[in-house]
């Protein structure tokens, strides 16, 4: 089946949002790019620091309420649509709930062929990236980085602990299959 949705999963500044920009460049097809920011970003600031919306806590732990479930849904189902409706589309996810998140994906994906990817990073290199970085809430990256793997099943994995993000989605881009 031909890769319509390339779906990146790992922790905070472990290299995904990297990873993706590179797959667009050496994609020979033009792909988009969407991730979880995206989303949240979209979001009135009113579902931030909300129990309906997102909240991000002092310790860089993340949850999430049924407001904001609601228009995940929504957003995942609006991806969905944009790859049935010919676009390819490359996904920068951070499964906070394990298999119950991929699940999510996977249920409305499930008719498109998929390319599930494993981003992972040591938790020590993520979390001097956050620190560089300056827009993430100190610890997020060290708490995700194994947590949002686990029981997650993929087709390949990548580590950016060594790895630049070109050598990654070279890798990544092998494993797309094309129209034939």
């Amino acid at each position: 089946m031909t890769t319509q949705v390339i779906v990146l999963n790992g922790g905070s500044s472990s290299g995904k949002s990297g990873i993706a920009r590179c797959l667009q460049a050496v994609l020979p097809d033009p792909w988009l790019a969407f991730g979880c920011d995206t989303l949240v970003d979209a979001m009135p600031a009113s579902m931030q620091s909300a129990s309906e919306g997102i909240d991000f806590a002092e310790d860089g732990s993340v949850s999430v309420g049924p407001e904001f479930r609601t228009l995940e849904a929504a957003w995942i189902e609006g991806i969905a649509a944009m790859a049935r409706a010919g676009a390819r589309v490359i996904v920068d996810e951070v499964f906070l709930g394990g298999p119950a998140s991929q699940e999510r994906w996977q249920k409305s994906l499930g008719d498109l062929g998929v390319l599930w990817v494993g981003v992972r990073c040591d938790s020590t290199v993520a979390a001097g990236r956050e620190t560089a970085r300056g827009d993430r809430v100190a610890g997020m990256a060290a708490s995700q980085a194994e947590l949002v793997h686990r029981g997650v099943l993929y087709d390949m994995e990548v580590d950016t602990t060594h790895t630049e993000s070109l050598e990654c989605a070279r890798a990544i881009a092998s494993g797309v299959t094309s129209a034939g």
